[in-house]
């Protein structure tokens, strides 16, 4: 066998928001490494086109709605032990502050921040985290960005990078490591949810790019990474993926 430090054979991940974008390439992207996949999101009909596109056997897929609860719960109580975790699951948000409401703040807050923590202390109570396993974080280099109408998506990626150098404080003793990815502009289908952004606004961010936007699988590869026994010696990290956008 070829030696791969980054091989993910033998590993159960999990994978949220694996209906779209970042989490289904992913999730795609995991099981060619080797992994088995537990691959979860809202929309039944795309998670099966992800799940179709696995590679290996042995994966699972689950429909359920993680700002619930309830649905949280039957996540974990239906599947086994974990050796890693990807919070892929987001939402983005560009409402100036004199048009924000609490319905809003409340929706990006939910599934940017409040989902992910549940899901971890859900996952952390159940003990369905092995031993020295991964759990990756989505943030965003938006979290450091300061531009007009960007302030609640901000804020919940502050927190979610807050709460991960937490967890991973708490969890370290189990040599459990906790990171975040903070990738600037992907091309995903978020992209075309921002409304008060023209194609031509977006041609002109994009040249600010030495790089140019990244792709879904620039931001798999270093979930890869960080799920992979390559990083072990990583905890309490942030990963910053700006196509160069921030050298000068």
């Amino acid at each position: 066998m070829m030696y791969n430090p980054y091989t993910l054979e033998g590993k159960t991940i999990l994978i949220t928001g694996a209906s779209s974008g970042i989490g289904k390439c992913s999730a795609i992207e995991c099981s060619k490494m080797g992994a088995k996949l537990v691959i979860t999101g809202r929309d039944e009909e795309r998670l099966n086109e992800t799940f179709e596109r696995l590679e290996g056997k042995g994966h699972i897929q689950l429909v359920a709605d993680l700002i619930d609860e309830e649905a949280i719960h039957l996540l974990v109580e239906s599947i086994s032990t974990l050796d890693g975790v990807f919070f892929c699951a987001g939402v983005t948000d560009t409402t100036l502050i004199k048009f924000l409401n609490k319905e809003k703040i409340d929706r990006v807050f939910d599934i940017n921040f409040v989902s992910p923590v549940l899901l971890t202390k859900a996952l952390v109570q159940k003990k369905k985290i092995n031993k020295m396993a991964s759990l990756v974080y989505m943030s965003s280099m938006g979290a450091e960005a300061v531009a007009p109408g960007l302030g609640i998506y901000a804020a919940s990626k502050n927190a979610i990078n807050s709460m991960a150098k937490t967890v991973a404080l708490e969890l370290v003793n189990r040599l459990i490591r906790v990171n975040t990815i903070m990738p600037s502009m992907v091309k995903t289908e978020l992209l075309e949810t921002l409304t008060s952004f023209s194609k031509e606004d977006l041609a002109k961010d994009e040249a600010k790019y030495p790089l140019g936007y990244g792709k879904p699988e620039d931001v798999a590869y270093a979930a890869i990474y960080l799920l992979s026994d390559a990083s072990r010696w990583i905890t309490g990290s942030f990963i910053k993926m700006d196509g160069g956008s921030t050298l000068a």
